[in-house]
């Protein structure tokens, strides 16, 4: 069954997005000032402020556009690799949700028949089987679900992460994300918060780093190049993920807040949840009623990840929303942590 709600899970990323307004970034606002303290190690000052979140022309989950004034924070630089969730497991001896026995893991109460651990891998499929549109096909034609897929096995039980220590870590759960924040004596970011972050102190713009794709032809994040799922052109050198900080920063001094793995954040997700937000440090709604897609409830994932194609899935823009259940995990999922001032 965890397999069943992986699947509902992925139809969810069907939605493509539509491009942004131009906006002028509003400065009238500039946060916090810097703790005098020295930073936490490979983490950066996120002053907090007053923007504007969501979208106007996006899905309506991304609507009303609406602003919000945040506290300051600290953000990881980068998302959580694999040494560091390896320090993790050999201090903690933690399992993660894609190595558990399918009866061991919280399906949010929906029966398991099986039991395989294991998780969601991309399989590049046979460009002789898809439909024209991959919006209109069938996402079983490129995700599997593989057993003894893991953090410690990306592709498989026949696969390893020797070589891609400074990779995100990625087949990670909310659940996991979680438990690895508290050891560490962090937390997830809001939902907010990631959005804030993930800007840079630009606003209302489309991209992370401004309002074009390829600034002076340059490539700024890991997404796919090509027409997804038939042809991966690797223009930039990477076919799935990509070490941590391959791509410039963003105006924070954050790395790899588009493209390369999808990250969680703190709160369940509730399409509607911005017609009624609060405008200071909002947390996201008390529970998650699921979606149109969905019925399970779901926590918020925010970036994209190295599957985000310009013909198939924009969900690397910093207003888009992704949402899945706590114990999913699939090999374009990772996170990184937050810490109060």
């Amino acid at each position: 069954m965890k397999f069943a709600i992986h699947l509902v899970v992925v139809l969810l990323a069907l939605a493509s997005l539509g491009c942004r307004q131009n906006a002028v970034p509003d400065a009238s606002d500039p946060g916090e000032p810097k703790p005098d303290y020295a930073a936490p190690e490979r983490m950066a000052w996120v002053p907090g402020g007053t923007f504007w979140m969501g979208s106007d022309d996006g899905p309506p989950d991304e609507r009303p556009r609406h602003q919000v004034k945040l506290s300051g924070f600290w953000m990881d630089r980068y998302e959580v690799t694999n040494a560091e969730f390896a320090r993790f497991v050999e201090a903690t001896g933690y399992v993660t949700t894609a190595e558990r026995p399918l009866d061991e893991v919280d399906a949010n109460g929906a029966a398991n028949r099986d039991n395989v651990p294991g998780s969601l891998v991309f399989v590049q499929p046979n460009p002789n089987d898809l439909a024209a549109n991959p919006m209109l096909d069938d996402p079983l034609k490129w995700w599997r679900f593989i057993p003894g897929a893991s953090w410690k096995h990306p592709e498989g039980p026949n696969s390893d992460i020797k070589g891609k220590e400074n990779h995100p870590a990625i087949h990670i759960s909310w659940n996991d994300a979680t438990t690895y924040c508290r050891w560490a004596k962090k937390r997830l970011p809001t939902e907010a918060e990631w959005e804030f972050a993930a800007r840079g102190g630009l606003d209302r713009k489309t991209y992370c780093w401004g309002d074009e794709e390829r600034p002076g032809g340059k490539l700024m994040a890991n997404t796919w190049q090509g027409e997804f799922p038939r042809e991966n052109t690797c223009e930039d050198g990477f076919l799935a993920t990509a070490p941590v900080g391959s791509f410039p920063p963003n105006g924070f001094g954050l790395y790899d807040m588009a493209g390369n793995a999808w990250e969680w954040c703190a709160d369940w997700y509730d399409p509607g949840y911005y017609h009624i937000s609060p405008s200071a440090n909002p947390k996201g709604p008390a529970a998650s009623p699921g979606s149109t897609n969905i019925e399970f409830p779901c926590r918020v994932r925010r970036g994209g990840s190295f599957l985000c194609a310009e013909n198939y899935c924009r969900r690397y823009l910093p207003s888009a929303r992704d949402a899945n259940t706590p114990v999913d995990s699939a090999c374009h999922t990772g996170f990184r942590c937050a810490k109060d001032r």
